[in-house]
């Protein structure tokens, strides 16, 4: 016995809390890559990034709606048409956001703090002035509802394993992309030395674009994942934006392995911590051992090593 616990019991409960954690590792992991990219690889702090995570949400919202209403036949299929369009929307309004605002401010990581901090105000204003201040939740298609059952004391949600199966396949794309094709060079050449990089022809200004579109387009894909597990509201991507940053620096900033594995290890430090303490405390342990592994470790878990 531990806790008032047999042995039996906590091994169910770990590995029920673990899979919890694999479900909030999937929504940090969709939330955390598109910010690397933008706060990674273009060094710009993007506040406004859980509203494009939110944007994400309601279009997956309007979906399926617009499913229910015109195509209840086809309903069952609405959450993979509801992924390509929160991608594509959440990406073009970046693009745009980029070529309106940011552009302008590239190399004054303080003026983009506040700049993103006020357009993601504006952005809850709009969303509560639309869809109204309650929070909204999608109807799922059944064959994504239930659980499979491992064992009679352990179940597996199943839109949780699809969440898991829509991370891994973004993960893998974006890697593909940033390392296995041109495009993903020319970021990073421009990352790494702007001037070089448009000396030699590469167009700068449109790879900022793009590639601040690539993260705000994986942010709205996160917001769809995000209403596989919970209702979304205005400000509800204000609750993942911190941990998304503390996912991204802890990993190493311009990492995308550090990225996931540092998702990995808070996700799973706070949902077990909070089966046996509250969500807040849990919270604030893993925050105070991450803040204390930073001071030893500053440039994080794993080091983008460039050529000087």
């Amino acid at each position: 016995m531990l806790m008032g616990y047999s042995f039996g019991d906590l091994g169910s409960i770990m590995a029920m809390q673990g899979f919890a954690g694999l479900i909030l590792f999937s929504v940090f992991v969709l939330m955390a890559l598109g910010l690397a990219v933008i706060f990674g690889q273009m060094g710009v702090i993007n506040m406004a990034h859980g509203e494009f995570m939110i944007l994400g949400a309601y279009v997956t919202f309007l979906t399926s709606r617009l499913f229910t209403t015109y195509l209840p036949g086809a309903f069952g299929a609405y959450f993979f048409v509801a992924v390509v369009l929160a991608f594509c929307a959440a990406g073009l309004a970046g693009m745009a956001v980029e070529w309106l605002l940011i552009r302008h401010l590239y190399r004054r990581p303080l003026d983009t703090l506040l700049a993103t901090w006020g357009l993601s105000l504006i952005l809850q204003q709009v969303y509560r002035s639309v869809f109204g201040a309650r929070e909204v939740g999608v109807d799922q298609p059944e064959w994504m509802m239930g659980a499979a059952n491992l064992s009679e004391s352990i179940q597996i949600p199943i839109n949780g394993l699809i969440v898991m199966a829509l991370t891994t396949l973004i993960a893998v794309a974006v890697y593909l992309l940033i390392f296995r094709f041109g495009w993903g060079k020319q970021i990073r050449a421009v990352m790494q030395n702007r001037a070089m990089a448009g000396a030699v022809g590469i167009d700068t200004a449109r790879v900022d674009r793009l590639t601040f579109g690539l993260g705000c387009g994986i942010a709205g894909v996160a917001g769809s994942a995000f209403t596989m597990i919970g209702s979304t509201s205005p400000t509800a991507g204000q609750l993942y934006i911190v941990d998304a940053f503390l996912v991204v620096v802890f990993g190493g900033t311009g990492s995308l392995i550090g990225t996931i594995a540092s998702a990995f290890t808070i996700s799973q430090a706070r949902s077990t911590l909070e089966f046996f303490l509250s969500g807040s405390m849990a919270q604030v342990v893993v925050l105070l051992t991450v803040v204390g592994i930073l001071m030893l470790r500053p440039q994080g878990l794993f080091v983008l090593k460039v050529r000087r």
